[in-house]
């Protein structure tokens, strides 16, 4: 799906619900998860100028979970490292867009190289 203007934020915070729910996710980790993806569809938008989520149910390994994959086209981000540091922002945030993402997921994979755009994947697992 799209994240081209607000809307697309909401949309994915949306599907996350749905998904999550699907997965038979507990309220709390529903929020976890629908937190996480409203925190990255908003910096898909805002640093990368927009770009696409694409989200599904996984099973690996015995496990179900929800998948949700966040690409733009955008600057790229110079300092992972950095930028999944507390307290950094390249904006005007409070700098736990990144690094409070990935606390409330399970898995976080973020790739991202200057004039590359970025790509982060974040998975929540059923208990």
């Amino acid at each position: 799906m799209a994240i081209a203007a607000n809307d697309g934020v909401v949309r994915a915070r949306q599907v996350a619900r749905t998904l999550a729910q699907q997965c038979r996710l507990s309220l709390v980790e529903q929020t976890k998860l629908v937190t996480a993806a409203s925190e990255l569809a908003r910096n898909t938008l805002v640093y990368g100028g927009g770009g696409t989520m694409t989200a599904s149910l996984v099973d690996e390994r015995g496990r179900r979970g929800v998948r949700l994959v966040f690409a733009d086209q955008g600057p790229g981000i110079p300092d992972v490292d950095l930028a999944l540091t507390d307290g950094w922002t390249s904006g005007s945030g409070m700098g736990l867009g990144l690094s409070g993402s990935k606390r409330l997921v399970d898995d976080f994979v973020l790739e991202s190289a200057p004039g590359r755009g970025t790509t982060v994947t974040i998975t929540k697992w059923g208990r």
